[in-house]
């Protein structure tokens, strides 16, 4: 089969971002702090926690135990996340939704943060690949049909840095396909809009704000976000508004819309895959600058929930979708 890659991009947002960024890159997806890369992990194993730490090497996520052959991979690249519980709620089941619409692949997980991947295996005994670890291993299980699906929010610098990565090794496959990101066409925005409300409507009413936190990033694919606040207010959702830890729309303009607005009470989620440390600290921490601590001091009611995307099987599906896209890229 002629060695391709086709890196597929569903993006009409002509954007180009990369994977669940860390702060110390000021990206745009999940919650940890950021750098990149360690070893491979198997979908349902993802369990160890610190007083239960993975059993084997054997069990890690997706680590192959004898040669792949010819049987196609799917690797799923996440930032990662130091926190178990939404772990396995969000990219945990992200995988897991894949592997059950796509059963005659194998699916495979890398992280990109080296900090988290350092973490997890000091603290849990839990072994999981950075992207380059990852595609050595394929290379050496004999893989020759891979489709790689970032769980980022959108194609920015660390999606960038991923192509990067996978495109070193493009010779070494028969077939390479690239599934995109959450946020990455009309349609994705679409899908969004519809679900936002839909996962929200039990604290969606007129006298609360429902507030978003995304990433942010210095790119110019930070855009997004404006997009999506212009599909939801275009949609109805006047109450709803989508803010950026590390970019614009800023947590000032946040507040100055709940002022606006009238609002008594802001309900706090994160717009990120998994409910991670942006979650739990920038933005329901107790810090006297966390989003909570802020609007509180403002005279708001506020009520934070600690959800990642990834939890929603709507997001699921969506993910599940763009790798569908990505599969059928392979053979064009």
């Amino acid at each position: 089969m002629k060695k391709t890659l086709k890196i597929f991009l569903a993006s009409v947002l002509v954007l180009s971002i990369a994977m669940l960024a860390g702060c110390n890159k000021t990206s745009d997806t999940t919650s940890e702090s950021a750098s990149q890369t360690t070893s491979t992990s198997s979908v349902s194993k993802d369990t160890a926690t610190a007083t239960e730490p993975t059993a084997s090497t054997s069990e890690k996520v997706g680590t192959a135990t004898e040669p792949t052959g010819d049987k196609p991979v799917i690797l799923v690249v996440s930032f990662g996340t130091s926190y178990n519980d939404t772990r396995d709620k969000t990219i945990g089941a992200i995988e897991n939704k894949i592997a059950e619409t796509y059963p005659d692949y194998e699916v495979r997980r890398a992280f990109t943060s080296q900090i988290i991947i350092d973490k997890l295996k000091e603290r849990d005994n839990l072994e999981i690949d950075n992207v380059e670890e990852a595609l050595d291993r394929l290379v050496s299980d004999g893989v020759k049909t891979l489709v790689v699906q970032p769980t980022h929010l959108m194609n920015g610098y660390e999606y960038d840095d991923l192509a990067a990565a996978v495109e070193e090794y493009k010779d070494k496959f028969d077939s390479v396909a690239f599934g995109a990101p959450l946020l990455s066409s009309d349609e994705d925005l679409d899908k969004i809009t519809e679900i936002l409300p839909e996962i929200t409507k039990d604290y969606n009413n007129d006298d609360t704000a429902v507030i978003f936190m995304g990433h942010g990033t210095e790119h110019e694919a930070n855009a997004v976000y404006e997009k999506l606040q212009g599909k939801l207010t275009d949609a109805g959702q006047n109450n709803y508004y989508i803010g950026t830890v590390e970019a614009t729309p800023s947590l000032d303009d946040m507040v100055a819309a709940a002022k606006e607005g009238g609002y008594k009470k802001v309900v706090l989620e994160p717009l990120m895959v998994v409910a991670g440390d942006h979650a739990n600290n920038d933005m329901a921490g107790d810090e006297d600058d966390s989003w909570k601590s802020v609007f509180e001091k403002e005279g708001f009611e506020v009520e934070c929930v600690l959800s990642g995307l990834g939890e929603f099987t709507e997001i699921q599906d969506i993910y599940a979708a763009h790798v569908g896209d990505a599969i059928a890229e392979l053979d064009k």
